[in-house]
C-alpha cells in the first residue's frame, strides 16, 4: 500500500489557474480551509503549500469544510494589499449554487437581508441592530417538484451566511444537518465562481468551476439512498469524497499521534447507507449492515468490493451484520465473517496497528469484531490523559484497549474485567505488546461484570477512573441484558466503586438510545447509587464518524462526588432525578433500597443480570 498515492499532498487537477500573483484552486467537499488540529493539519492551505514545495501562499478567504468550489490565493506578498482591500470592501463577487427544498413557486428571484449572530457554535437570524448584516441575492436556475437549484450572489461574507438565510426563508440547503436540510449525500453548496481585479494587470478576472454531478442527480431524483450502490460512477465519487475527508488520518502514520486504524466510510454520514469501511494499517474491513428495505445482495457487494479494491489497499475483509441489531449470532460463522480477505492478500494475524501513538493488536479474519472498536479512539486518548497516578477499572474490557491507554498514561493500578477468557487473554497480549504489563499492578479478571461489581462493592474497592462500555445486547442460558432497559442499574453498580472526585466513562453504542435518554439513564443511576454527579459531559465521536442525525455511540464523562440522597440537577431540559416521574420527592427508605440494589445487583429477581460477552459483535 502506498499512502502517498491514496492521500497525496494535493491533486494537480484541483489547480484552475496559476500566474505570478495568483493561484486559483478547486476545494473539494470535506476538506477544511483551516486545520482544527494544529498537530494534525489537514487543511487545503497546508496541502497546497506542500504541493508547491513550501512556497508562499497568502490566504484571503475561507469556505466551510463541507462546501466545495473555487478559492483564490496570492503567491507574492506584494499582491496581498490589492486582494485584501477587495475582500474587505466587498469588491470581490462570489457566486454559489445550492440545492434546496421548499423555495416557493413563482419566486424566481429574491434578496435575502438578515442580521446574523453566532450562538453556541451555530449562526442564527436576529433582529436588525443586534447582529451583523448579511445580504444574499437568490435566483432560481432549475426546478423539479419541491426541489430547486438556486444561484446565490453573496454581497457580504458572514459565517454560514447562505445556509442560515435559506433555512430562515424556509428552503434549507440539502444535506445540511445543522440547519434542517433534506437528506443528500453531501452538503449541496458549491462556490461556482469568484470575480476580482487582478493585482498586477488591473483587469477583471472571473474564475469558475462547475458544480459536481451530485447536484443535477439530486435535483432530478432527490436523495438516492441505496441506489447509489448501483451507479458505479456515483459510488466511486462518494468513496473519493470519504478518502479526502480522512486525509489527516491517512497521513498520520508517524509521530506522537501516529494513527493507522480509523473509519474510512461511515454509512449515511458519508452518503453510503449501511456501509461502514475501516482502515487497519494497509487493509480495509468492509461492514455491510442491511436495514429495512436496504439490502446487500452478492452482486451489489461484489461491485462495492471492486471499488474498494481500486483504492489501493493490500486487501479487503468483509463482515455481514445481521439485519436485526438485537440478533445474537455466532460471530465467527464463515458466511458472516470470512476468515480470508475477499480482495487482495491476507493480513498478519495478529496485525499491529497504531492509534494515537499506542500500539494495538487486531485480527481481521476472526469473526465480526476485530478486537478494537475504532469509535473509541478519542475516548481512549482521554482515558490516557486522565490516568496519571490513578487507579483504573475497565469493565467489559474486551481486548483491553482502554487498559493499554491507561497504563501508558501512567496509571498506578489497572483492573480489567470480562467474562470471556479469550478476550482477557488477548488483553494480556495487548498489554505485553505495548510493554506495559506489570505484575501485581495490572490485574486481568475473567468474571461476569455484575458479579465482580458485587464483590468489589462488598470489599469497599474504589477506583479513580472506571470505564463502562457494555455490549448493547447479551445473553446467557440464565439471563439476558439489554442496554435500553438495564443500563441505569448497571451504571449504579459501577458508580458504587468510583472514588469521590473520580470519573466514570459511560458508553453505549445502542442505536435506540438517544443522547438525552442516555443522560437520563446516568442521572437515574446516580439516584439509585445515592452518588452526587458533579458533572456529566458529552464526549463527541471522532471526526471520522460523521453522521446524519445523532451518532449511535454515546459517551459521557461523569465526575462523581460523595454519597448523598440525591444527585445534582441534570442539564437544562432534563427531568430532575430528585423527583419521581409523578413529581413527588422519593421517600427516605427508597435510598436504602437503592444502595442495597447497587451493592448487590444479583438480588434482583428479574433474571436479567448475568451478563456474558464471549465475543463481542457490537455494530460499530
Amino acid at each position: 500500500m502506498n499512502r502517498l498515492a491514496i492521500w497525496p499532498d494535493f491533486r494537480e487537477s484541483w489547480i484552475l489557474h496559476a500566474d505570478d500573483d495568483l493561484i486559483v484552486i478547486f476545494k473539494p467537499e470535506g476538506v477544511p480551509s483551516q486545520s482544527a488540529e494544529p498537530d494534525r493539519p489537514d487543511d487545503i492551505v497546508t496541502r497546497l503549500r506542500a504541493h508547491l514545495g513550501g512556497a508562499y501562499v497568502g490566504v484571503h478567504q475561507r469556505l466551510d469544510r463541507d462546501t466545495s468550489g473555487v478559492m483564490v490565493f496570492t503567491r507574492r506578498r506584494e499582491a496581498n494589499a490589492s486582494l485584501a482591500h477587495q475582500f474587505e470592501t466587498h469588491k470581490v463577487r462570489k457566486t454559489y449554487v445550492a440545492c434546496v427544498s421548499g423555495w416557493p413557486e413563482g419566486r424566481e428571484s429574491a434578496a435575502l437581508r438578515n442580521a446574523l449572530e453566532a450562538s453556541g457554535g451555530d449562526v442564527r437570524v436576529v433582529p436588525e441592530g443586534r447582529g451583523k448584516l448579511a445580504i444574499t441575492r437568490v435566483s432560481v436556475l432549475a426546478r423539479r417538484r419541491e426541489r430547486a437549484l438556486v444561484e446565490l450572489s453573496l454581497e457580504t461574507g458572514r459565517t454560514h451566511q447562505a445556509r442560515v438565510q435559506l433555512a430562515h426563508a424556509g428552503a434549507p440547503i440539502a444535506g445540511d444537518p445543522i440547519y434542517g436540510g433534506s437528506r443528500a449525500s453531501r452538503l449541496m453548496l458549491h462556490a461556482v465562481a469568484i470575480e476580482l481585479v487582478h493585482p498586477s494587470t488591473g483587469k477583471v478576472c472571473r474564475f469558475t468551476t462547475p458544480p459536481p454531478p451530485e447536484f443535477d442527480a439530486w435535483l432530478a431524483d432527490g436523495d438516492r439512498g441505496e441506489a447509489i450502490f448501483d451507479d458505479g460512477e456515483a459510488l466511486e465519487r462518494s468513496l473519493a469524497r470519504a478518502v479526502e475527508r480522512r486525509w489527516g488520518l491517512g497521513r498520520s502514520d508517524s509521530g506522537a499521534r501516529a494513527t493507522t486504524a480509523f473509519r474510512l466510510v461511515n454509512e449515511d454520514g458519508d452518503g453510503l447507507p449501511g456501509l461502514a469501511v475501516d482502515v487497519y494499517g494497509d487493509w480495509l474491513v468492509a461492514q455491510f449492515r442491511p436495514d429495512g428495505s436496504l439490502s446487500f445482495g452478492p452482486e451489489r457487494r461484489e461491485a462495492i468490493l471492486d471499488k474498494l479494491e481500486h483504492l489501493g489497499f493490500d486487501g479487503v475483509y468483509v463482515k455481514l451484520r445481521p439485519k436485526q441489531a438485537n440478533t445474537l449470532v455466532d460471530t465467527r460463522r464463515e458466511e458472516l465473517a470470512p476468515s480470508a480477505p475477499s480482495r487482495g492478500v491476507p493480513a498478519p494475524d495478529p496485525l499491529e496497528v497504531i492509534e494515537e501513538g499506542v500500539p494495538m493488536l487486531v485480527r481481521l479474519g476472526d469473526g465480526l469484531s476485530t478486537g478494537l472498536f475504532l469509535d473509541h479512539r478519542a475516548t481512549r486518548r482521554r482515558v490516557r490523559a486522565l490516568s496519571q497516578s490513578k487507579s483504573v477499572a475497565n469493565l467489559f474490557a474486551y481486548s483491553c484497549g482502554f487498559t493499554v491507554s491507561a497504563a501508558l498514561g501512567g496509571a498506578i493500578r489497572t483492573v480489567s474485567v470480562d467474562v470471556s477468557a479469550v478476550a482477557i487473554e488477548r488483553g494480556r497480549l495487548n498489554l505485553e505488546h505495548a510493554g506495559v504489563l506489570r505484575t501485581g499492578q495490572d490485574v486481568l479478571v475473567v468474571n461476569d461484570v455484575f458479579s465482580w461489581l458485587d464483590h468489589a462493592g462488598r470489599r469497599g474497592e474504589l477506583f479513580d477512573v472506571v470505564v463502562l462500555d457494555p455490549p448493547s445486547y447479551s445473553s446467557t442460558k440464565r439471563a439476558r441484558f439489554v442496554a435500553e432497559d438495564d443500563y441505569s442499574k448497571l451504571a449504579a453498580a459501577a458508580l458504587a466503586i468510583v472514588s469521590e472526585g473520580g470519573v466514570l466513562l459511560a458508553c453505549t453504542n445502542h442505536r435506540g438510545i438517544s443522547g438525552a435518554r442516555f443522560r437520563r439513564q446516568l442521572f437515574d443511576a446516580g439516584r439509585l447509587a445515592s452518588r452526587k454527579l458533579v458533572q456529566v459531559k458529552d464526549l463527541p465521536p471522532p471526526v471520522d464518524y460523521p453522521s446524519v442525525g445523532e451518532h449511535s455511540t454515546k459517551s459521557l464523562l461523569v465526575t462523581v462526588g460523595g454519597a448523598e440522597k440525591a444527585v445534582s440537577e441534570p442539564a437544562r431540559g432534563e427531568r430532575s432525578p430528585r423527583t419521581t416521574p409523578g413529581g413527588r420527592s422519593p421517600r427516605p427508605h427508597r435510598h436504602r433500597t437503592a444502595r442495597r440494589r447497587a451493592a448487590d445487583p444479583g438480588r434482583r429477581r428479574s433474571g436479567r443480570w448475568s451478563l456474558a460477552c464471549f465475543h463481542r459483535s457490537d455494530e460499530r
